[in-house]
C-alpha cells in the first residue's frame, strides 16, 4: 500500500489534519525579521515624541492640538501619523505577538499606504502654502517615521509572501491524496476497479 493512498484510518483523522493545517497556514515565522519590525515599531513610536514640524511633536499631529494649529499641520502628515499609529505600532505587534497571517497583512498594507503619506507629508512641509506662508519644514521625527514606515513595509511583505517548507510540504502531501482519492472516485464512477 502506498502512503499517499486515504485508508479507513487515515479517513477518521482527516478533519484533525486539516484543521492543523489551516492552523499552520494561518501563522507567520518572522524570525529574524521579527527583531528588525520590533526595533521600526520602537523607532515610530519615539518619532511620537519628536517634533515633526516646528514645535509639532507627533502627539500633537495625532490629536490635533494647538501646536499642530500653530504649525499649519496638513492633511498628509495627520493621515500619515494615524496609519503609522494604528498599522505600523498597533497591527505590527498584534502579529508579533499573536503570529497571525491576517495581522500581518494587515500591517503590511497599512504600512505601504502609511509610507506613501509619510513621503507626500516631507513634501508637503517643503511646499509653501497659498498666501506664500513659509512655516517648518519637516521635523527629524517625521523623517524617522517615514523611514521606519518604509523598513516595516518592505519587511511585512517580505513574510506575508514567504512560505516555510513546512507550509509547502503539507499542501503538496494535501494535493497528493486528494488527487489519489479523486482517481479512486473515477475509477469507482466507471466500474474501472
Amino acid at each position: 500500500m502506498k502512503a499517499a493512498e486515504p485508508t479507513p484510518d487515515f479517513e477518521q483523522f482527516r478533519a484533525e489534519l486539516e484543521a492543523v493545517e489551516r492552523k499552520i497556514a494561518g501563522e507567520i515565522d518572522p524570525g529574524i525579521r521579527a527583531m528588525v519590525v520590533a526595533g521600526a515599531v520602537f523607532l515610530l513610536l519615539i518619532s511620537l515624541v519628536l517634533p515633526h514640524a516646528g514645535h509639532a511633536r507627533g502627539f500633537d499631529v495625532l490629536l490635533s492640538d494647538a501646536a499642530a494649529a500653530a504649525e499649519h499641520i496638513g492633511l498628509p502628515s495627520r493621515v500619515f501619523v494615524w496609519f503609522t499609529t494604528v498599522f505600523g505600532i498597533g497591527f505590527s505587534l498584534l502579529a508579533l505577538i499573536t503570529r497571525r497571517w491576517a495581522f500581518s497583512w494587515i500591517a503590511a498594507a497599512g504600512s505601504a499606504i502609511g509610507s506613501v503619506f509619510g513621503v507626500l507629508s516631507i513634501w508637503h512641509r517643503n511646499t509653501p502654502e497659498p498666501g506664500n506662508y513659509h512655516g517648518a519644514g519637516p521635523g527629524i521625527g517625521l523623517i524617522i517615521a517615514t523611514l521606519a514606515s518604509i523598513v516595516l513595509t518592505f519587511h511585512w511583505v517580505r513574510v506575508v509572501w514567504n512560505r516555510t517548507s513546512v507550509h509547502l510540504a503539507a499542501e503538496e502531501q494535501r494535493r497528493i491524496v486528494e488527487a489519489k482519492a479523486e482517481e479512486v472516485r473515477r475509477r469507482r464512477l466507471f466500474g474501472e476497479d
